[in-house]
């Protein structure tokens, strides 16, 4: 079997422009390209990149190349080139040199983005300690707090595995999450945010200890599968996505049976405020 090429490209958004990015020595690099595209109106990014490196060396002698790399990304036909990329204090340098109304706010942007990822990066504890303490914040129990800080972790290993076998638009990712839902616990995520009464909050976050689990399980099954078998593109992960929800469902089916009750319940289980405290938020 041929050894499977790992995409590393990531993608991030600035005002709805996608930048492309990937690790690069323990640091996001980001795609020259992309960034130029985000700031200016050029029909043609490429090209405004090739005369800005003549222009800015003609006026000050530098040479912008020098700050860039060639890393493999992805690209619209779906294969790797080599594309010049530069990291958050190459991208700081570059945009300084292109006039546009988006540059404030861009470095605001590339910083937040480029910092807390490498702090994470540097310690990767960091991200799960800033969600714990939010979490504890709002009044979820330590035990609660550890079985979602595991689904996370269980969620991104298996959105890697998707990303990585081709599935790579967000509204895929929900169809494939809807199928492990609708067969772990017989209803859709939507359709489980109406039974507790929410809207626009996210569900994992109202959770109860068994329904994380049983979310865990068909999300742990669906990963190991596809590391298996290798599925390639939308339809062949969602075959893959309702297998991996089934066996969640099956054994949420027999606990049910065994303590005759639903596992899907209305109940919050985020501690309910006082309502003195309810009044005055």
């Amino acid at each position: 079997m041929p050894k499977k090429i790992i995409d590393p490209t990531r993608i991030a958004i600035f005002q709805k422009k996608e930048i492309r990015k990937t690790i690069y020595k323990n640091e996001w690099y980001f795609s020259v390209i992309d960034v130029i595209a985000a700031l200016t109106e050029s029909v043609n990014p490429r090209d405004y990149w090739f005369k800005m490196k003549i222009r800015v060396n003609s006026e000050d002698g530098a040479e912008l190349s020098t700050i860039c790399r060639q890393l493999k990304m992805k690209s619209a036909d779906g294969k790797l080139y080599l594309t010049d990329c530069s990291n958050t204090e190459g991208i700081f340098r570059i945009i300084q040199s292109i006039p546009s109304p988006k540059a404030e706010p861009f470095k605001r942007w590339l910083a937040k983005v480029g910092y807390e990822r490498i702090q994470e990066i540097e310690d990767p504890e960091l991200a799960q300690k800033r969600a714990r303490a939010i979490y504890k914040a709002k009044g979820y129990p330590d035990g609660w707090i550890e079985k979602r800080m595991r689904s996370i972790a269980i969620r991104e290993d298996l959105t890697e595995q998707w990303d990585i076998h081709g599935v790579k638009l967000q509204k895929e990712y929900a169809i494939l999450t809807a199928e492990i839902s609708q067969a772990a616990f017989g209803v859709t995520p939507s359709q489980h945010k109406k039974i507790k009464g929410l809207e626009r909050q996210n569900l994992r976050d109202h959770m109860s200890d068994l329904e994380l689990l049983f979310s865990m399980l068909g999300e742990a099954s669906t990963t190991e599968i596809t590391k298996t078998e290798h599925p390639s593109g939308f339809i062949e992960n969602k075959r893959v996505s309702r297998r991996g929800g089934k066996i969640a469902g099956g054994a949420r089916e027999k606990l049910e049976k065994e303590i005759g009750k639903s596992i899907v319940t209305p109940k919050n289980f985020l501690p309910k405020l006082p309502k003195k405290l309810k009044s005055e938020n």
